[in-house]
Formats: structure tokens, C-alpha cells, sequence
């Protein structure tokens, strides 16, 4: 669904996968120090939005979920991945209960196959599972932000800032009043520091949680049986994940980013050498400069000069070998 905001001075629609939103209002590095200072918004509303609700909620999900989430107490924040049968990363969730509904958003163009999964394990459970995004608009407020939460949207709050679950109607009136907008580029680009993946991004057919520190944020080793937990359990106690996430400063006098999918290759072994990994997501940070998030190969040498496409990189470890 496109955005009514992408109508506000300077918005230039993003590409895929944040089709339907803004990539940025005209000022990409004062969009992001808006952000780092805790003002503006940024409006999410590409995002799916689907709830839970129903007596036998939080234990049901628990079942179907990687987090541990049966004792999830109101407005306490998680985040929770659906894995396939052989452990790898099928959808994520960002979740939240007001003790009544689980609110989650997830990636653009997830939704319709979550909530099909959802419902073909509901069996005899006492749940309800619906698809929300016709009716409420994701909105981010950064860390620090003073804007108070509208009475009655569910809020989801952690140490990165607050998704708000508007009602879609009022996106307009909320952007009017908590201005100023921001684009989902600066967003990414703090996203990229942080170090955080993202799904279609970070991920592929067959990238496993370890792969990408997501056993911190979004796993739990000690809970009850799930869906890959076999595969969980596996790789965490022998401890080599085939691939790990890296982080990645990029020279800055090259011209044009390395876009996602592009190889990562050792720079002793040049343009033509043997591809160890590919780039996840690049952007342009206010502070830092260029740089990228790359999935590359466990035994890569983790001092090792890299080359991202044609661009030379530098490594900073995310997730360890």
C-alpha cells in the first residue's frame, strides 16, 4: 500500500523490498542525525502488521516460535524467527502484548505466507489470527524521542526506539503533528552501524539464526521443542555456523555503493579471485561513511583485508568464527 506521506515536500519513493514509503525527504545525513538525536518518525507503513489473540495465545505461539514467549508479559518487547523443518530462517517477527492481542509487524510481502502457516497450525488451540495491515500503520520513533504514545496503539518499545501500531487513518495526522518525517534510508543506515539483520537482506534460503547474532536477540537455547530446534541445538554446541555476519567500513572514494548480492572476495586475491560471501545491505552513514553488513564464509580470516565487488573493505567482526 502506498504511503499518504509520500506526498510531503521532497519524499522520493524507496525501492524494494521498502516499496510504498519514502527512502528519504530530500537530506539523507539530516535524516540521520534526526534520528541519532532522537527526533522524527519514520513512517513503516509498507510493513505487515498481524495479531494474535485469544486465551491460549502466548502458549500456542510459544510452540511455533524460536523465542521463549508463553510468559511474555504485557508490553514487554521481543523479536522471534519461524524456522523450516531443517533450521532455516522462514520469517521474523517483532512482537509485543497489550494482555490481550500479540501484535507483530514483519518484512513487506511476508505477511500472506506467515499468516497461512499460522492458521494451518492453529488445530484445536483457541486463537485468532489475523492480518492487519489494511487497518494499521507501523510507525518508528527513535531512541530518546519525547513524542508521547497515542492512548489506545499498541506500542512496542526496546533500546532502539518504539514501533508504534497506528490506526492507518491517522498516519496523516500523526506525521502533521510529530514531524518531522524521516526516510527509511537513514533508518537502514543506522540499522547497518547497529550491526542488526534484517529478513531478504541479511538472509537467504538457507541462513541459520547463528549466522547472524540472531541467538541473542531473538532465540531461546533452553525452551521447549520448535520447529529446526534440531538444528538450533546442533550447530550452538558444535559452535561452527557455516557462514557469519561481518561488518564492514568501505572506501570511501569509490563513487557507487556495492549493492546487495555483490561478492566478497579476499583483496590479496583481487577482482577475479574465488567469492567467500556476498553484501547484505550498504548505505552511507552520516559518521562513518560507507558501509555494509556481508554474510562471508566461517573461516574467512577475520583481519583479512576484503574486497566488496571492486571496493576495498575493511572487517569488523559481528558474529565470531
Amino acid at each position: 500500500m502506498k504511503s499518504p506521506l509520500l506526498s510531503l515536500p521532497g519524499a522520493v519513493p524507496a525501492e524494494a523490498p521498502d516499496e510504498g514509503v519514502a527512502a528519504h525527504y530530500g537530506d539523507l545525513f539530516r535524516e540521520q542525525r534526526t534520528l541519532a538525536d532522537g527526533s522524527g518518525f519514520v513512517d513503516l507503513s509498507h510493513r505487515g502488521v498481524v495479531t494474535v489473540s485469544g486465551p491460549e495465545r502466548l502458549t500456542w505461539l510459544h510452540l511455533l516460535l524460536t523465542q521463549h514467549v508463553s510468559e511474555l508479559a504485557p508490553g514487554v518487547a521481543t523479536e522471534a524467527l519461524v524456522l523450516s523443518a531443517n533450521g532455516h530462517i522462514e520469517h521474523a517477527l517483532y512482537l509485543v502484548d497489550d494482555g490481550e492481542t500479540t501484535w507483530c509487524h514483519v518484512e513487506p510481502g511476508t505477511t500472506q505466507s506467515l499468516v497461512a502457516y499460522l492458521e494451518s497450525m492453529k488445530f484445536f488451540y483457541r486463537v485468532e489470527v489475523a492480518d492487519r495491515s489494511a487497518e494499521r500503520a507501523v510507525v518508528h520513533l527513535p531512541a530518546g524521542s519525547v513524542t508521547a504514545n497515542p492512548e489506545g496503539v499498541p506500542v512496542r518499545e526496546t533500546a532502539h526506539g518504539r514501533d508504534l501500531f497506528l490506526p492507518r487513518e491517522s498516519l496523516a495526522e500523526f506525521a502533521a503533528a510529530h514531524g518531522p518525517a524521516v526516510g527509511v534510508l537513514a533508518l537502514e543506515a543506522l540499522r547497518v552501524e547497529g550491526h542488526r539483520p534484517r529478513l531478504g537482506l541479511e538472509t537467504d534460503h538457507r541462513t541459520i539464526p547463528h549466522e547472524l547474532g540472531w541467538l541473542e536477540s531473538a532465540v531461546h537455547l533452553s525452551k521447549g521443542c520448535y520447529r529446526g530446534q534440531e538444528t538450533v541445538a546442533r550447530v550452538h554446541n558444535l559452535g561452527k555456523p557455516p557462514r557469519r555476519l561481518v561488518f564492514l567500513h568501505l572506501d570511501g572514494s569509490e563513487v557507487k555503493l556495492p549493492g546487495h548480492g555483490a561478492p566478497v572476495r579476499l583483496a590479496e586475491d583481487g577482482a577475479e579471485g574465488r567469492q567467500l560471501g556476498f553484501v547484505t545491505t550498504s548505505a552511507r552513514h552520516h559518521e562513518l561513511g560507507p558501509i555494509a553488513l556481508a554474510l562471508v564464509k566461517r573461516n574467512v580470516p577475520v583481519d583479512a583485508p576484503l574486497l566488496a565487488d571492486t571496493t576495498a573493505a575493511a572487517q569488523e567482526t559481528v558474529v565470531a568464527p
